[in-house]
């Protein structure tokens, strides 16, 4: 049996699931138990000037604050996890139903082993295949290529360049907008099956 697709926000909170699981990899919601590591890993300059939300330097405070808020926000936030250790934040702000966008960070000793990749993968597969999107937007600053990567290994195709502002540096900067539209997504996993198929 189907199970119907949640249309409202309230709906899309109650709805998500407790654990996704990859080859290599856990996401689950981040909890309390979890600030000590989700500060360690985003207290790092190299990190929050990546992303457009995260303050450096990041305390516990601002762990805390970012896990007690996430069920009153539109997004589907995940803890990361490589051998039952946290390694980044990946999630899905549901602010526009037909275009999430796609957000993740990793600590920076995790970076190069494909766990961004891998952990956005799962999370395109939730929004498409139990959500219902229509397509994901997402974006990456115009000086990291290693995001941009694996916006472009995850099939999104690029739209153009905006200004999007980035707390850690207090300040606005160019970012590459991508997009990945369900028809895509359907040919690569098509794709990617018949080739394993062979």
């Amino acid at each position: 049996m189907l199970q119907e697709i949640p249309t409202s926000t309230q709906a899309l909170r109650e709805a998500r699931p407790c654990v996704l699981e990859t080859e290599r990899l856990t996401l689950r919601k981040p909890g309390l138990a979890d600030v000590k590591a989700i500060a360690c890993l985003a207290n790092d300059r190299r990190v929050a000037e990546m992303t457009r939300r995260l303050p450096f330097p990041y305390t516990r405070d601002d762990a805390a604050r970012f896990v007690t808020t996430l069920g009153q926000s539109d997004e589907t936030v995940f803890l990361i996890e490589a051998d039952d250790e946290p390694v980044g934040i990946v999630g899905l702000d549901w602010s526009d139903r037909d275009a999430p966008a796609l957000g993740y960070w990793l600590g920076v000793q995790h970076w190069g082993n494909g766990y961004a990749t891998e952990a956005a993968r799962a999370v395109i597969d939730l929004a498409f295949e139990d959500r219902g999107a229509k397509q994901i937007v997402a974006s990456a600053r115009v000086i990291n290529p290693a995001s941009r990567n694996v916006l472009e290994k995850c099939g999104f195709q690029w739209t153009g360049v905006e200004l999007h502002r980035v707390e850690a540096i207090a300040s606005s900067t160019p970012v590459d907008c991508f997009r990945l539209t369900r028809g895509v997504w359907s040919s690569l996993k098509s794709w990617s099956a018949t080739r394993r198929g062979r």
